[in-house]
């Protein structure tokens, strides 16, 4: 017989082999070894050493080109070929197999065939058997050889459990399609497990398949055949390493299958045979970024399924720069772009707590929420990753992924528990480029049970409109104006200067008018005509202030149940930035009653000199003379306009130096007399066991309570500042005396009693600062001045020169020690100056550029101070560039 050439596709037990054409790798024929048997391995069980024959012969063929020759045939049933084979490298089966022990000769091996080359092969096989057995090599071996191998896991679950994060070694004994498989694992060296497998992260192309159900054949999809091709002539039958990652829906393993050239997904993907899968997402972790990497380039170069497919995306897409105005939804929000224009945008990938779904819709509003804090007004970099088509109850929107301080907000969502991730269809690629990572953290909020994966639902917030009428806005206003700088949240802009507010610290929903000013109104529906610059005015509100935290202080309710105030938002009066762009004018008396005259009327003149808003055709002129009649004076002596007001002596003692430099006055006078009566009968009052109760619950930040301060053990008037509910802890301002400290709750005391309320008498100290100065930067030569403050003024009668007053009610004054026989030529403020403990302010406010004579003297004492190396100044001048 002639020498033929082919590929060995597999070998089916330690005598058999499957070769293929090697230009036509459809052509099969199997090939018996001539004159031997080996083990056979069988589904009820493989005889002993079957395994380890076949692997012998296996490592050394599959794959390999060969030479074989049919030595005879044995015609019963079918046709089988008996013959040798000769590998590339000079070695023969089946003389390699004899002589290592894994085959032997068949006990009629001299009548298959007579002819001399025949009858030399036999006797060179039998010395080689006779060789083996007295080397006792494979079959011959004295141990047992057998290896259990299993057809079927009961419990796939938990065998993935069982062997995650543990690669096996193993061989692929089947392929079925690009992506399924038979693999024989190697639990040990006497376990096996042989079963169907599933390759993580793909999905490829059926091949041809016969439908039980009926019987018809069904064709191959499109490169399933080819998929299935590629798999096998690179796996089948080849040693693989297998990691077990998790099972399928329908309970079958789904593994990383590696050669040594590494991951097939990879590859196959790389072919463009098969496509990304989101089903194993979770499982492959970050792996899975490079599977998609791999299907990009398929995609790019338009190879195997991805042929003709059309690009849907812009090449050019990049990061632009945007500001968030508004937040729908939890997972939609408004965007103004860098051009002023505004937009309205989805997160990629990501859908807000379903409201139709009653696990989930009671976590909407803290979905909602938690996006506002996180992107209301900040700057964030867009990227748009496709557009959703219009739908039946859908307009069309852009999915876009945000990015606040160089975090994916969908992540941070999605990793609280406030958002699940969109299962998209196959051939949806407006999708988030994190699409992976959205998946991985979505599984671990499930796992953690965060967010609307609770199994509780969250507290339902509910809020009391409190403008509802006027009687109820007027005992809540009572409330809010007892104090400073209330947080609020804008819910709804109703003008520019009329807002819905929530207080979540009040449960408190109310309507605000800003004090001491008016602004144009805009119109309320499409039939109404706004006042000039009105929509402007409104515009411009929902620019800086919708859904933003601001800070609220309250003075009055107007008649129909509005609560009138100042409103802060980043600390600054949002009455002067709509008098500042010119979308307002003041309202004389109601600014005169807030205390913020000055700053109001400053914003709205520089708007009249700059011409913006309402004022682009003001004439100057036109009010010379009712501005002449309304100069202010100071000792009967006509002034500018930013002259200081007729001086004002107090009589003051320092109770509280703040680390800041700032000061804490008590004015004396009938004030702290009531003080010192009041704090002897609170004294008798807290002595009293009857009297010791504690508070009814948790104090909240606000609350006006009886404090013991730690260094006496005496109980005092405290407001709470903070409330640290895990430590159980608050912190709290004694607000006679203004030093504060944290206490534990049970140093604290309800303060319902109405001869120790703040409306019998009212907080004894007063917020001060000095004029003039500015503390230095450096904490050590802060301290020193606030020491040196504490030990030359402490406990002294001072007079105070209050100089002007800030929109806070915090006074700028100049301290004076009344028995200096210098007088007002010597001020306190002068002697900190000149120890060297503060320098003379860099930034001076109007009306103390109003006072050169003063400015004068005290840069004199700096002079001195910097010349003889005092304080602050032992280094030199800290001042020079």
């Amino acid at each position: 017989m002639p020498i033929s050439q082919a590929k060995v596709k597999s070998v089916v037990s330690g005598d058999t082999l499957i070769l293929t054409s090697v230009n036509n790798p459809s052509q099969e024929r199997t090939l018996s070894l001539a004159f031997v048997s080996a083990p056979r391995m069988r589904r009820e069980g493989d005889e002993p050493y079957a395994f380890q024959s076949r692997d012998f012969v296996r490592r050394m063929t599959v794959g390999k080109v060969v030479q074989f020759k049919v030595l005879y045939s044995i015609p019963t049933g079918v046709k089988r070929d008996y013959g040798t084979v000769i590998l590339q490298g000079g070695q023969s089966l089946p003389e390699a197999a004899v002589s290592e022990g894994w085959a032997k000769l068949r006990d009629d091996a001299g009548r298959k065939d007579e002819s001399e080359e025949s009858k030399m092969l036999i006797e060179k096989l039998e010395l080689q058997e006779a060789k083996a057995k007295h080397d006792s090599k494979g079959l011959w071996a004295t141990g047992d050889g057998r290896i259990e191998n299993k057809y079927e896991i009961t419990d796939p679950k938990s065998f993935a459990e069982k062997w995650q994060s543990r690669p096996l070694d193993a061989i692929v004994e089947r392929v079925l399609t690009g992506d399924r498989m038979i693999i024989r694992l190697f639990l040990s060296e006497k376990e096996h497990v042989q079963t169907l497998v599933l390759v993580a992260g793909i999905r490829a192309p059926a091949t041809k398949r016969v439908n039980p159900s009926d019987g018809k054949e069904q064709p191959a999809e499109p490169f399933g055949t080819e998929s299935f091709h590629f798999v096998e002539s690179r796996l089948l039958q080849r040693n693989v390493v297998v990691d077990v990652l998790g099972v399928s829906p329908q309970n079958i393993l789904v593994c990383e299958v590696k050669h040594p050239n590494g991951s097939i997904a990879e590859f196959v993907l790389k072919a463009g045979l098969a496509r990304c899968t989101d089903f194993h997402s979770t499982m492959l972790g970050n792996r899975m970024a490079t599977l998609r990497q791999a299907e990009k380039q398929a995609k790019d170069s338009r190879q195997g399924v991805f042929q003709g497919l059309a690009s849907t995306k812009s090449s050019a897409a990049s990061d632009q720069d945007a500001t968030v105005t508004r937040i729908q939804t939890a997972d939609t929000i408004y965007l103004r772009m860098k051009t002023g224009e505004e937009k309205k945008a989805s997160l990629s990938s990501i859908r807000q707590p379903k409201p139709t779904d009653p696990k989930q819709s009671p976590f909407q509003a803290d979905a909602k929420e938690f996006l506002r804090k996180k992107l209301i007004g900040k700057h964030v970099k867009v990227t748009s990753d496709g557009k959703k088509a219009s739908s039946e109850g859908y307009e069309e929107r852009e999915v876009v992924t945000v990015f606040v301080n160089n975090k994916n907000v969908a992540l941070l969502l999605v990793e609280a528990g406030y958002a699940s991730v969109i299962r998209h269809r196959r051939d949806d690629d407006d999708r988030s480029p994190y699409y992976d990572e959205l998946l991985a953290e979505e599984e671990a909020a499930q796992k953690e049970q965060k967010g609307m994966w609770a199994t509780k639902p969250p507290a339902a917030k509910t809020y009391q409109d409190y403008s509802e009428n006027l009687q109820k806005a007027k005992i809540q206003s009572s409330v809010l104006q007892r104090q400073k700088k209330v947080p609020a949240m804008v819910d709804f802009v109703k003008s520019g200067s009329r807002f819905t507010l929530l207080i979540p610290r009040e449960n408190a929903k109310l309507t605000f008018v800003l004090s001491g000013i008016r602004a144009p109104r805009s119109a309320r529906n499409a039939n109404e005509k706004s006042e000039p610059f009105g929509q402007e005015a409104h515009d411009f509100a929902n620019r800086r202030c919708m859904q933003r935290d601001v800070e609220i202080d309250v003075e009055s309710t107007d008649k129909v149940g509005g609560f009138i105030g100042a409103l802060y938002i980043n600390r600054e009066n949002f009455a002067k930035l709509l008098l500042e762009e010119g979308y307002a004018s003041v309202h004389a008396y109601s600014a005169e009653q807030s205390g913020n005259a000055n700053e109001l009327f400053a914003a709205e003149k520089k708007a009249k000199d700059a011409r913006k808003g309402i004022w682009h055709d003001y004439d100057p002129n036109a009010e010379n003379e009712d501005i002449a009649s309304d100069e202010p004076t100071t000792n009967g002596t006509a002034t500018n306009g930013d002259a200081p007001q007729k001086k004002d002596y107090r009589d003051a003692l320092i109770s509280h130096v703040e680390p800041t430099g700032r000061l804490k006055l008590q004015m004396i006078g009938p004030g702290t007399a009531n003080l010192t009566t009041l704090m002897s009968s609170f004294k008798k009052f807290h002595i009293s066991a009857t009297n010791s109760g504690p508070l009814p619950g948790p104090p909240k930040a606000g609350d006006i309570v009886a404090a013991k301060f730690s260094a006496d053990g005496e109980w005092y008037r405290a407001r709470v500042r903070r409330n640290d509910r895990d430590a159980k802890r608050a912190d709290v301002i004694f607000i006679d005396y203004g030093n504060s400290e944290s206490v534990p709750w049970s140093s604290l005391r309800p303060l319902n009693q109405s001869q120790f309320s703040t409306q019998t008498l009212k907080p004894q100290a007063v917020d001060a600062a000095l004029s003039f100065l500015q503390f230095p930067t450096s904490s050590e030569y802060l301290e020193d001045a606030v020491d040196f403050i504490g030990r030359a003024m402490g406990d002294k009668e001072l007079v105070a020169s209050v100089d002007s007053t800030d929109k806070d009610g915090t006074l700028w004054v100049t301290l004076f020690d009344p028995k200096s026989e210098a007088g007002e030529a010597e001020s306190l403020n002068k002697e900190i100056v000149a120890e060297g403990c503060a320098m003379v302010a860099r930034k001076l406010r109007s009306w103390e550029l109003n006072r050169p004579k003063v400015l004068e003297s005290i840069r004199v004492k700096e002079a001195e101070a910097k010349a003889e190396r005092r304080g602050m100044w032992e280094y030199g001048d800290l001042t020079e560039d």
